[in-house]
């Protein structure tokens, strides 16, 4: 044998050999050398190996509760393993899509498990669209596969029409819901019938791998895809519960759609949990107080207009509650009447912040012990910040976008928030230079403007796009909202831009009045003026309902619209 026209014996190239692999050892370092991994001692972190855990710990306890139906970790386990089987059967391959359009119900939380089983991507889809966005997300995200509840029929119909490849649909009929008609191949019940309860998954060969796709709202334009892994998902899932204290075996309300950012890892973090799912289609302020009242609900989850419909509930349907209850509520900046009025009925808020793009939550205010003893104002001040990162995300900052400089922490500069770390997305689907933008500087940019306060809680001040500008003054439409939340007859607000022909533009204010309250413009004008700086005070009011996404967000894109056709008529 030769080397470098050297003819060697065996014995010398296995001495070379090992010269080479000692040479190669020593610059690993000695916690490097012999030292690697293994089946023994490492694994891909996957979400579905807590309902695995769960299953074998606590097998009878109650994983989830609908209506009359009941069923144990073992059996919700089981079922998500008899539909990742009948999947499989059907073909569905690691990376293929699942898209469902389901309400809150058991074949939700059961989709949460048995499609990543098989490798594939859980796409939920809002039960709110119509049918043009509902087939550009099924054709852009390739779905290979649709599970929808039949109260959305109508919407699905016409969306499957749109399609030049019609997935394999699977009807899914709740004896709690409104009926419809079926569309599918196979009933829900039926097809999973047919799957093996002991269907042998496995983990994810890369925790990289991804495990659902969800759509932004697509105010501007189509939708973006935004993709999560199943490191992701894990690890937001443990943050929920330590950053939020959960105990062991809660009993959870889905007040919160599982569709938007996959109920913010929640169907996971009650699998590590054992904790009961309490299912609920739709959210209403007599069937919450009951489902409280029944099933011991020590948790739920919520935008701040579905805390407002508590608070706002008749006193009638408030009582028999002894226990606590715990609430998360999620916005930009929930209004300070908002979290007031939770305190007063009795239940414990506690505020985090995120986006689609991080998982859901990633920011918590976490709380500190001296502010129990501030009056409720001041408690109000410091529980309505965005505050500091979750648990299992790595960094959180407000910087100077162009810079890329961090802002003072005096609580007066603004800059935008940024996120890095472990719950941020793996990027947007089919979209590199959306990807690309968003990540610029090794940080993803929320567009939330903020400042940092001066103990290192963030505080949100405005997303980018709804800042007011009027006669070179910087109007920040959040200030003024919680400003309108604290007039008694107020029940949800909005503030925007409305083009002006001297001041360039000026707050707008729409207003949803409470049940049998009444108010005029000017009324609302003069409260505003006894709280703020003259040239933040609308100059205009406009009564009636908001428009709100389906998880309760008041949606200022049609408001912005309305503000601008009414100023083009004036």
């Amino acid at each position: 044998m030769r080397e470098s026209g050297i003819v060697v014996d065996f014995a010398t190239i296995v001495h070379l050999g090992r010269q080479r692999q000692g040479r190669a050892m020593a610059t690993r370092g000695i916690y490097e050398q012999h030292l690697d991994r293994s089946a023994a001692n490492y694994a891909s972190l996957t979400p579905l190996s807590l309902i695995a855990r769960t299953a074998y710990t606590w097998p009878q306890r109650v994983s989830v509760v609908h209506g009359a139906r009941r069923y144990t970790w073992a059996e919700t386990y089981a079922r998500s393993r008899r539909l990742a089987s009948a999947l499989a059967h059907r073909g569905i391959r690691v990376g293929d899509t699942v898209a469902v359009m389901l309400a809150n119900t058991p074949e939700m939380v059961e989709c949460h498990f048995g499609v990543p089983m098989t490798g594939g991507v859980l796409n939920t889809l809002n039960t709110r669209l119509d049918a043009e966005t509902l087939a550009f997300m099924l054709e852009h995200g390739e779905a290979k596969v649709l599970i929808t509840d039949t109260e959305f029929s109508p919407a699905i119909a016409a969306a499957l029409k749109r399609l030049a490849r019609r997935p394999l649909v699977i009807d899914v009929v709740d004896a709690l819901g409104p009926g419809g008609d079926l569309l599918g191949e196979s009933d829900y019940e039926t097809f999973i019938a047919k799957g093996d309860p002991d269907f042998a998954w496995q983990p994810p060969g890369d925790e990289w791998q991804a495990i659902s796709l969800n759509y932004t709202s697509g105010t501007t334009g189509n939708p973006k895809g935004v993709v999560y892994h199943h490191r992701g998902a894990y690890l937001n899932a443990l943050s929920n519960i330590v950053d939020w204290g959960m105990p062991r075996h809660s009993a959870y309300l889905w007040t919160l759609p599982m569709f938007h950012c996959n109920g913010w890892c929640f169907p996971w973090t009650m699998a590590a949990n054992a904790g009961t799912n309490v299912c609920l289609r739709k959210v209403e302020a007599k069937a919450v107080f009951d489902a409280i009242r029944e099933h011991r609900v020590t948790h739920y989850c919520g935008a701040p207009i579905v805390h407002a419909m508590l608070i706002n509930a008749p006193e009638s349907a408030k009582g028999g509650i002894g226990h606590k209850v715990h609430a998360l509520v999620a916005a930009a900046a929930p209004p300070a009447s908002v979290i007031e009025g939770m305190e007063r009925l009795g239940f414990e808020i506690t505020h985090v912040y995120g986006l689609t793009e991080t998982y859901g939550p990633a920011a918590v205010c976490a709380k500190q012990d001296e502010w129990e003893s501030l009056d409720i104002g001041a408690r109000t001040e410091r529980n309505g910040r965005q505050g500091v990162r979750y648990t299992c995300q790595e960094g959180m900052t407000v910087m100077d976008s162009a810079t890329m400089l961090p802002v003072p922490w005096d609580g007066e500069t603004m800059g935008e928030i940024m996120f890095r770390g472990n719950i941020t997305m793996k990027g947007y689907l089919k979209n590199p230079s959306a990807t690309d933008e968003s990540f610029a500087g090794g940080w993803f940019h929320t567009g939330d403007l903020a400042v940092m306060q001066p103990d290192g809680y963030v505080k949100i001040r405005d997303r980018s796009k709804d800042v007011i500008i009027s006669g070179g003054e910087n109007i920040s439409s959040l200030e003024v909202e919680d400003v309108l939340y604290r007039h008694p007859a107020i029940l949800a607000a909005a503030v925007v831009a409305k083009p002006d022909p001297k001041w360039g533009e000026t707050p707008c204010a729409f207003v949803e009045l409470k049940p049998e309250a009444e108010l005029s413009e000017a009324e609302v004008i003069e409260h505003c003026r006894a709280q703020l700086a003259r040239f933040k005070v609308p100059k205009s009011v406009v009564f009636g309902e908001l428009p709100k996404t389906s998880t309760g967000k008041i949606q200022k894109f049609i408001l912005r619209q309305r503000a601008q056709s009414t100023a083009a008529i004036e």
